[in-house]
């Protein structure tokens, strides 16, 4: 995946986004006055023709008026480098680089920086849809300084931002015009792979660039985690700049808004990723009335149940994800989920790669009594969760916190004897280590010291500092109990245990990591 910064200058932003359903009907933000203007894609003006199509060109000519670029400018500081003169000047009387009168403390430097993408009109009056990464600050946080909105003719608009939503990488800007071209929503639930479909957008800023291809995959998860990772899958060309421009189906709806791609070079090599609008377009009615989206949350860290986590388990791969975390005083504590539970339906649904927990709670509506189907200790059981209300990202990631500092320091380890098991050596943890290591105070568990090269567990990306906190839902304190703990499983003919890992200040990890001998 390419998140996209290609000059100093300019950068061409395009991220991963996902939105996701919160009921209701089907909308169409095309509210404008009536009269004799009619969507660019109004039945009357477009008429599907069966099977592959001899060309594109009065879709295209029809449709391109209603897609804009998108230029964002904003002023960022820049980290100045220590002048090797500064010391010299001010101790020989100078002002050490500084002009006259301007004191002893230099200007911070700035510099202009922006970004260029693509969006599209969804109302006469001048609404349009675009991704939430092209209009968000260089630092994440925030908004650019001024947005600028491109027509085909060339005419230039100033855009207000209406809102916008980090979670789904989605935004709604408005610039003052009537009688705009426009376009209306489609139907992408009723899309299937090998449909032609069509993008149009604004590729390393050559603005009404179009491309054509098929509906390769739906719901394509490329993150394995989180309530907005269900994308269309295209082989039409999208490439840095598409962000935020539409797909559409050949009835010339918008059936998504491309945001991604995948590619080991930054280009397009045939997997373009689109939010479907089925999601999006919930989350832009209600920016455009002026509200936050509303999302459904349990208040867990969830992993998919991949093949070694499975194995180690027991349980057959890819049906359930496992509670890493409960976050306390949130639904899931409160129902009485606990870390190390593997949630297999939610409210009747099976959990799986193309239905997640996430995805499945996230549109559910605040408020509702849910049916967990939890596996805890090899019994199956049903919980009943009270939906919450989910916190904005900001909150949650003051929550859930970072990995920033990954304990990886080698500061403060004693030396001593350390017990191998899983071609680890291993060491209790004292509080000395703990410190070392910046692990959170009342952190238990086992330290790896080593890690044998040839290892499974080396594989699965374990390191020294790294602290064991249980094996198969057990805790352990001590090597012997890591050591023992692997014995009962080989005992049991199982190929796998499950360890629940800590890394520094990040949060935990379940790890399957094999037993068998190499």
């Amino acid at each position: 995946m390419s998140f996209l910064k290609e000059s100093p200058i300019v950068r061409y932003a395009y991220g991963v986004a996902g939105a996701l359903l919160l009921g209701g009907t089907a909308f169409s933000i095309a509210t404008g006055p009536v009269g004799a203007q009619v969507a660019q894609n109004s039945p009357s003006a477009m008429a599907p023709r069966p099977g592959a199509p001899m060309s594109f060109a009065d879709l295209a000519a029809r449709l391109q008026p209603a897609v804009v670029n998108i230029s964002t400018k904003q002023r960022i500081t820049v980290k100045q480098q220590a002048d090797p003169f500064e010391e010299f000047f001010r101790r020989f009387g100078g002002q050490g680089g500084v002009a006259p009168g301007e004191g002893a403390q230099p200007q911070p430097r700035t510099r202009e920086t922006g970004s260029l993408g693509s969006g599209f009109i969804v109302s006469p009056d001048g609404y349009i849809v675009t991704n939430n990464h092209l209009i968000q600050g260089e630092s994440g946080t925030g908004t650019v300084d001024s947005v600028t909105v491109i027509m085909t003719d060339r005419k230039e608009y100033p855009a207000r931002i209406i809102g916008r939503d980090q979670a789904s990488d989605l935004a709604l800007l408005k610039i003052d015009g009537a009688n705009l071209p426009y376009v209306n929503w489609g139907d992408s639930t009723r899309a299937r792979v090998g449909d032609w479909v069509v993008a149009i957008g604004n590729p390393y800023g050559l603005g009404g660039s179009v491309t054509a291809g098929i509906i390769s995959a739906l719901h394509r998860g490329i993150t394995g985690l989180g309530a907005y990772d269900r994308y269309i899958q295209t082989d039409a060309a999208i490439n840095m700049g598409n962000s935020g421009g539409p797909m559409f189906d050949l009835n010339g709806n918008v059936i998504g808004i491309n945001s991604a791609l995948i590619s080991p070079t930054g280009a397009s090599v045939g997997i373009g990723l689109a939010i479907p609008a089925e999601l999006a377009q919930p989350v832009i009615e209600t920016l455009r009335k002026g509200q936050r989206p509303s999302r459904g949350y349990l208040g867990v860290g969830l992993q998919p149940l991949d093949e070694n986590i499975a194995a180690s388990l027991g349980l057959p791969k890819d049906m359930g994800e496992i509670v890493r975390s409960v976050q306390p005083n949130e639904p899931a504590a409160r129902a009485g989920i606990q870390q190390g539970d593997v949630i297999v339906r939610v409210a009747g649904q099976q959990v799986n790669p193309d239905q997640t927990v996430s995805y499945l709670i996230a549109n559910t509506q605040v408020g509702t009594r849910v049916p967990v189907d939890i596996i805890r200790d090899g019994r199956r059981q049903t919980i009943t969760v009270v939906v919450g209300q989910r916190p904005t990202e900001e909150a949650l990631a003051k929550t859930i916190g970072g990995g920033a500092n990954d304990g990886t320091s080698d500061s403060g380890t004693p030396a001593g004897p350390a017990t191998k098991a899983l071609g680890l050596s291993l060491q209790a943890l004292s509080s000395q280590l703990a410190q070392a290591l910046s692990l959170p105070p009342g952190t238990h568990g086992v330290v790896i010291t080593a890690v044998d090269p040839s290892s499974d567990a080396s594989d699965k990306g374990l390191r020294r500092g790294d602290v064991i906190i249980s094996i198969n839902r057990a805790l352990v304190t001590t090597p012997a109990q890591v050591s023992a703990a692997v014995a009962t499983a080989r005992a049991a003919n199982r190929t796998s245990v499950l360890l629940l890992v800590k890394r520094g200040t990040a949060p935990e990890a379940f790890i399957g990591v094999d037993i068998a001998p190499r």
